[in-house]
Protein backbone atom coordinates (compact mmCIF):
# COMPACT_ATOMS: atom_id res chain seq x y z
CA UNK A 1 0.00 0.00 0.00
CA UNK A 2 1.27 3.06 -0.90
CA UNK A 3 2.21 5.82 1.94
CA UNK A 4 -0.16 8.82 2.52
CA UNK A 5 0.65 12.32 2.72
CA UNK A 6 -0.65 15.08 4.99
CA UNK A 7 -0.24 18.68 5.22
CA UNK A 8 -0.94 20.51 7.52
CA UNK A 9 -1.03 24.62 6.82
CA UNK A 10 -0.50 25.83 10.68
CA UNK A 11 -1.52 29.52 11.29
CA UNK A 12 -0.72 30.96 14.69
CA UNK A 13 2.49 32.78 16.01
CA UNK A 14 3.18 31.31 19.01
CA UNK A 15 4.56 28.01 19.91
CA UNK A 16 3.19 27.33 22.75
CA UNK A 17 -0.55 27.86 21.63
CA UNK A 18 -3.26 25.35 21.88
CA UNK A 19 -3.14 25.54 18.27
CA UNK A 20 0.49 24.35 18.53
CA UNK A 21 -0.81 21.35 20.65
CA UNK A 22 -3.92 20.63 17.91
CA UNK A 23 -0.72 20.32 15.38
CA UNK A 24 1.53 18.14 17.36
CA UNK A 25 -1.39 15.57 18.13
CA UNK A 26 -1.45 15.59 14.52
CA UNK A 27 1.99 14.59 13.74
CA UNK A 28 2.22 11.99 15.96
CA UNK A 29 -1.26 10.35 15.36
CA UNK A 30 -0.89 10.18 11.42
CA UNK A 31 2.94 9.49 11.65
CA UNK A 32 1.80 6.27 14.09
CA UNK A 33 -0.58 5.26 11.15
CA UNK A 34 3.04 5.84 8.58
CA UNK A 35 1.88 8.55 7.10
CA UNK A 36 4.58 10.88 5.63
CA UNK A 37 3.41 14.47 6.97
CA UNK A 38 4.58 18.02 5.75
CA UNK A 39 3.77 21.01 7.98
CA UNK A 40 3.56 24.75 6.64
CA UNK A 41 4.23 26.95 9.26
CA UNK A 42 3.24 30.05 7.93
CA UNK A 43 3.92 32.35 10.58
CA UNK A 44 7.68 31.12 10.99
CA UNK A 45 8.00 30.86 7.18
CA UNK A 46 7.64 34.45 7.31
CA UNK A 47 4.74 33.68 4.39
CA UNK A 48 3.82 36.85 2.38
CA UNK A 49 -0.08 36.91 2.20
CA UNK A 50 -0.16 39.99 -0.27
CA UNK A 51 -1.18 38.77 -3.94
CA UNK A 52 1.22 41.17 -6.19
CA UNK A 53 3.20 41.33 -9.65
CA UNK A 54 6.32 39.85 -7.63
CA UNK A 55 4.69 36.51 -7.62
CA UNK A 56 5.11 35.92 -11.33
CA UNK A 57 9.02 35.77 -12.91
CA UNK A 58 9.76 37.05 -15.90
CA UNK A 59 7.41 39.27 -18.00
CA UNK A 60 3.63 39.79 -17.36
CA UNK A 61 1.32 38.19 -20.24
CA UNK A 62 -0.59 41.72 -20.07
CA UNK A 63 2.03 44.21 -18.94
CA UNK A 64 -1.25 47.09 -19.74
CA UNK A 65 -3.38 45.56 -17.09
CA UNK A 66 -2.59 43.28 -14.46
CA UNK A 67 -5.47 40.60 -13.75
CA UNK A 68 -3.93 38.42 -11.55
CA UNK A 69 -5.73 35.10 -11.40
CA UNK A 70 -4.82 34.75 -15.35
CA UNK A 71 -1.13 36.00 -15.02
CA UNK A 72 -0.27 33.48 -11.56
CA UNK A 73 -2.34 30.97 -14.44
CA UNK A 74 0.11 31.27 -17.15
CA UNK A 75 2.89 31.49 -14.83
CA UNK A 76 2.08 28.25 -13.10
CA UNK A 77 1.61 26.51 -17.03
CA UNK A 78 5.17 28.17 -17.45
CA UNK A 79 7.16 27.20 -14.00
CA UNK A 80 7.80 31.17 -13.54
CA UNK A 81 6.15 31.09 -10.42
CA UNK A 82 7.81 32.60 -7.02
CA UNK A 83 9.96 30.11 -5.12
CA UNK A 84 7.34 30.13 -2.09
CA UNK A 85 4.30 29.69 -4.30
CA UNK A 86 5.89 26.78 -6.13
CA UNK A 87 6.81 24.72 -2.68
CA UNK A 88 3.55 25.22 -1.45
CA UNK A 89 2.00 24.16 -4.55
CA UNK A 90 4.34 20.83 -4.65
CA UNK A 91 3.42 20.40 -0.69
CA UNK A 92 0.05 20.10 -1.84
CA UNK A 93 -0.11 18.05 -5.23
CA UNK A 94 2.02 15.45 -2.37
CA UNK A 95 -0.76 15.50 -0.08
CA UNK A 96 -4.08 12.91 0.57
CA UNK A 97 -5.30 14.85 3.53
CA UNK A 98 -4.84 18.55 3.76
CA UNK A 99 -5.53 20.06 7.68
CA UNK A 100 -5.89 23.87 8.09
CA UNK A 101 -4.95 24.65 11.56
CA UNK A 102 -5.70 28.13 13.05
CA UNK A 103 -7.74 30.66 15.74
CA UNK A 104 -10.53 31.87 13.93
CA UNK A 105 -10.49 35.34 13.70
CA UNK A 106 -13.52 37.49 12.82
CA UNK A 107 -15.63 34.89 11.64
CA UNK A 108 -13.03 33.59 9.32
CA UNK A 109 -9.36 32.49 8.96
CA UNK A 110 -6.13 34.64 10.01
CA UNK A 111 -4.95 36.63 7.19
CA UNK A 112 -1.97 34.96 6.76
CA UNK A 113 -4.11 31.83 5.97
CA UNK A 114 -6.38 33.79 3.49
CA UNK A 115 -3.15 34.80 1.63
CA UNK A 116 -2.26 30.90 1.36
CA UNK A 117 -5.66 30.42 -0.56
CA UNK A 118 -5.52 33.38 -2.63
CA UNK A 119 -1.62 32.60 -3.65
CA UNK A 120 -1.23 28.76 -3.70
CA UNK A 121 -5.27 27.96 -4.90
CA UNK A 122 -4.69 29.40 -8.42
CA UNK A 123 -6.06 29.05 -11.47
CA UNK A 124 -4.82 26.19 -13.52
CA UNK A 125 -3.56 24.79 -10.78
CA UNK A 126 -6.17 24.04 -8.35
CA UNK A 127 -9.51 24.99 -10.27
CA UNK A 128 -9.89 26.34 -14.04
CA UNK A 129 -13.55 27.24 -15.86
CA UNK A 130 -15.31 25.55 -16.06
CA UNK A 131 -13.49 22.86 -14.41
CA UNK A 132 -14.73 23.42 -9.96
CA UNK A 133 -16.32 21.73 -7.88
CA UNK A 134 -16.41 17.93 -7.53
CA UNK A 135 -14.92 18.42 -11.49
CA UNK A 136 -12.13 20.64 -9.64
CA UNK A 137 -8.33 20.42 -11.09
CA UNK A 138 -7.27 19.10 -7.47
CA UNK A 139 -10.28 17.05 -7.10
CA UNK A 140 -9.82 13.57 -5.03
CA UNK A 141 -8.09 15.09 -1.65
CA UNK A 142 -9.94 15.34 1.62
CA UNK A 143 -9.48 19.08 3.21
CA UNK A 144 -10.17 19.42 7.00
CA UNK A 145 -10.54 22.78 9.53
CA UNK A 146 -9.02 22.41 12.67
CA UNK A 147 -9.26 25.08 14.76
CA UNK A 148 -9.86 27.51 17.42
CA UNK A 149 -12.21 29.77 19.15
CA UNK A 150 -12.07 32.38 21.34
CA UNK A 151 -15.90 32.04 22.45
CA UNK A 152 -17.76 28.77 23.85
CA UNK A 153 -19.42 26.67 21.68
CA UNK A 154 -23.03 27.84 22.80
CA UNK A 155 -22.65 31.15 21.15
CA UNK A 156 -22.35 29.23 18.30
CA UNK A 157 -25.66 27.32 17.61
CA UNK A 158 -28.76 28.86 16.12
CA UNK A 159 -29.92 30.57 18.87
CA UNK A 160 -26.71 31.67 20.05
CA UNK A 161 -24.84 34.91 20.17
CA UNK A 162 -22.63 34.42 16.92
CA UNK A 163 -25.09 31.93 15.21
CA UNK A 164 -24.87 28.79 13.71
CA UNK A 165 -21.74 27.51 12.75
CA UNK A 166 -22.70 25.33 10.30
CA UNK A 167 -23.47 28.18 8.39
CA UNK A 168 -20.65 30.23 8.80
CA UNK A 169 -18.04 26.97 7.35
CA UNK A 170 -20.74 25.32 5.33
CA UNK A 171 -18.31 24.36 2.45
CA UNK A 172 -15.71 22.35 4.84
CA UNK A 173 -15.81 19.99 7.37
CA UNK A 174 -14.46 21.40 11.06
CA UNK A 175 -12.77 20.07 13.82
CA UNK A 176 -13.50 22.88 16.35
CA UNK A 177 -12.55 23.32 20.00
CA UNK A 178 -14.64 25.89 21.14
CA UNK A 179 -12.63 28.27 23.70
CA UNK A 180 -9.35 26.39 24.69
CA UNK A 181 -8.29 29.59 26.58
CA UNK A 182 -11.81 28.91 28.83
CA UNK A 183 -10.86 25.38 29.38
CA UNK A 184 -9.16 23.35 32.18
CA UNK A 185 -6.68 21.20 31.95
CA UNK A 186 -8.65 18.17 31.93
CA UNK A 187 -10.69 19.85 29.29
CA UNK A 188 -8.19 20.67 26.56
CA UNK A 189 -7.13 16.92 26.86
CA UNK A 190 -10.26 15.77 25.93
CA UNK A 191 -10.34 18.20 23.19
CA UNK A 192 -6.78 17.13 22.28
CA UNK A 193 -7.92 13.11 22.83
CA UNK A 194 -10.98 14.21 20.26
CA UNK A 195 -8.81 15.26 17.39
CA UNK A 196 -6.22 12.44 17.73
CA UNK A 197 -9.69 10.22 17.93
CA UNK A 198 -10.84 11.08 15.04
CA UNK A 199 -7.42 11.31 12.88
CA UNK A 200 -7.40 7.55 12.48
CA UNK A 201 -10.06 6.98 10.42
CA UNK A 202 -10.45 10.76 8.95
CA UNK A 203 -9.83 9.39 5.24
CA UNK A 204 -12.92 7.33 5.74
CA UNK A 205 -15.09 10.00 6.53
CA UNK A 206 -17.81 11.13 4.47
CA UNK A 207 -17.51 14.62 3.03
CA UNK A 208 -19.91 17.75 3.95
CA UNK A 209 -22.64 17.21 1.16
CA UNK A 210 -21.81 20.20 -2.00
CA UNK A 211 -23.80 20.28 -4.89
CA UNK A 212 -21.46 18.27 -8.11
CA UNK A 213 -21.10 20.80 -10.82
CA UNK A 214 -23.69 19.27 -13.12
CA UNK A 215 -26.46 20.86 -10.66
CA UNK A 216 -25.62 24.13 -12.09
CA UNK A 217 -26.40 25.88 -15.77
CA UNK A 218 -22.92 27.29 -17.41
CA UNK A 219 -25.49 28.93 -20.04
CA UNK A 220 -26.94 31.32 -16.93
CA UNK A 221 -23.23 31.94 -15.24
CA UNK A 222 -23.63 28.82 -13.12
CA UNK A 223 -27.03 29.25 -11.43
CA UNK A 224 -29.38 26.33 -10.40
CA UNK A 225 -30.25 24.60 -13.51
CA UNK A 226 -34.44 24.63 -13.85
CA UNK A 227 -34.14 20.66 -13.81
CA UNK A 228 -32.81 20.75 -10.45
CA UNK A 229 -34.85 23.48 -8.75
CA UNK A 230 -37.49 21.75 -10.15
CA UNK A 231 -36.61 18.17 -8.44
CA UNK A 232 -36.12 19.68 -5.51
CA UNK A 233 -39.49 21.44 -5.19
CA UNK A 234 -40.99 18.51 -2.82
CA UNK A 235 -37.99 17.97 -0.99
CA UNK A 236 -37.36 18.36 2.79
CA UNK A 237 -34.09 19.90 2.65
CA UNK A 238 -32.08 21.74 -0.02
CA UNK A 239 -28.89 21.19 -1.94
CA UNK A 240 -26.76 22.14 0.42
CA UNK A 241 -26.49 24.92 3.30
CA UNK A 242 -25.36 27.29 0.92
CA UNK A 243 -27.87 26.38 -1.64
CA UNK A 244 -30.98 25.70 0.61
CA UNK A 245 -33.86 27.72 -1.91
CA UNK A 246 -35.77 28.58 1.17
CA UNK A 247 -35.98 25.31 2.75
CA UNK A 248 -34.21 23.60 5.83
CA UNK A 249 -30.46 23.34 5.51
CA UNK A 250 -29.02 19.99 5.30
CA UNK A 251 -26.20 19.36 7.95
Amino acid sequence: MNKKTALIVYAHPEPKSFNSALRDTAVKTLQAQRYNVLVSDLYAQHFQPVISKTDIIGELEDPKHFNYPNEVGAAYKNDSLCLDVKQEIQKLKLADLVIFQFPMQWASVPAILKGWFERVLIKDFAFSFPKMLDEGLIKGKKAVLSFTTGCPGGMFTPNGLLGDLNVILWPIQPQCSFSPTHADDKQREEMLNAWGTRLKNILTEEPIMFPSLSNFDAQKWFVISDNNVEEQKNKEVGLSVGHHLGKKMPL
